[in-house]
């Protein structure tokens, strides 16, 4: 899904080439070539042979398989969120990319939202004190095709949209939680994957957040979804709306609103900064630590829902 926005940030730096890509599905592939302006290859090899990077954007169950291959091949890799669905897919790519010494970046393209980075800049300055509690949403529509089969995806909504804000907890209360607590349905399309998500994080100190992880908004919704913190303090509070830069653009369509956004482009921030560590030999921003932290509470969240107890992260 995020492998049209990863191609155009290449496509705008000024700094980077798209030497090709690789999709097993080869009509949607030359499509996506000629779009981009760029050649398919008939296998993975061929395109690691012409190239200096990698980005992978293949189904969540696919990514140990692929960065094994980019690593052998001796590529740095940013590869999608969720990082991993088990323990032993993230083992895999541990052991893959610190054998061959390559670098390992994770996609959480909301890091370089303007508005997070405001509110990072504002807590740490002392504006609402000490945090209490936070109150986050990841909402959106159902993506359909390969993200409601478990057996690609690994899981739901909850595994799709837990990870981005797990990260930006992360990164603004600089700890990892230690117990989530969680619950799924599936009451939006009856079916055997979670459509729905509500879980509570406990953080240390009693720092406690709660999330809405969802495909709860309908096909005719006016945007893809959201992404939203009500951040408490003991001297008070700062809401931030990630994607709330847009007007309501009514349309003769029967699906009503849509929404016309502006702002700054998240996913060409993401890529600039992989660049930036492929040129220069640096350590990525986003370990693939970082994206491996953020799935375990996805994962901690499904035995949680499971259990219906409280699970240790």
């Amino acid at each position: 899904m995020h492998a049209w926005g990863y191609a155009g940030g290449l496509k705008k730096n000024p700094e980077a080439s798209l030497a090709g890509i690789w999709d097993p599905d080869a009509a949607r592939g030359d499509a996506f070539a000629r779009q981009f302006g760029t050649e398919r290859f008939d296998a993975p090899d061929a395109l690691f042979a012409v190239c200096d990077a990698v980005i992978i954007t293949c189904e969540n169950k696919l990514h140990a398989e692929y960065v094994e291959l980019a690593a052998a091949a001796g590529k740095p890799i940013l590869c999608e969120k969720p990082l991993a669905t088990s323990a032993e897919e993230w083992e895999r790519m541990r052991t893959a990319t610190e054998s061959a010494g390559v670098a390992f970046m994770t996609a959480f393209p909301c890091r370089y939202s303007p508005a997070f980075r405001r509110l990072r800049e504002r807590v740490a300055a002392g504006e609402i004190g000490s945090i209490r509690a936070i109150c986050a949403t990841n909402r959106g529509r159902n993506p359909g095709g390969w993200f409601i089969q478990p057996e690609l995806s690994g899981g739901g909504a909850m595994i799709d949209h837990v990870v981005h804000v797990t990260d930006l907890l992360r990164v603004l209360l600089g700890a990892d939680p230690v117990s989530v607590q969680a619950f799924t349905g599936n009451n939006m399309y009856g079916q055997v994957w979670d459509d729905t998500a509500m879980l509570t994080l406990e953080f240390p100190g009693g720092v406690f957040a709660t999330l809405d992880s969802s495909w709860s908004r309908p096909a005719s919704y006016k945007t893809w979804g959201d992404v939203t913190m009500n951040v408490v303090g003991d001297k008070g509070v700062i809401e931030l709306n990630m994607f709330g830069q847009g007007f309501d653009h009514y349309v003769s369509d029967p699906r009503g609103i849509h929404l016309a956004g502006f702002g700054s482009d998240l996913d060409a921030g993401l890529v600039d900064d992989f660049l930036r560590c492929v040129r220069d030999g640096g350590t990525p921003p986003i370990t693939g630590e970082d994206g491996w932290k953020a799935s375990q509470v996805a994962l901690a969240g499904y035995e949680s829902a499971r259990t219906g107890e409280r699970v240790a992260v």
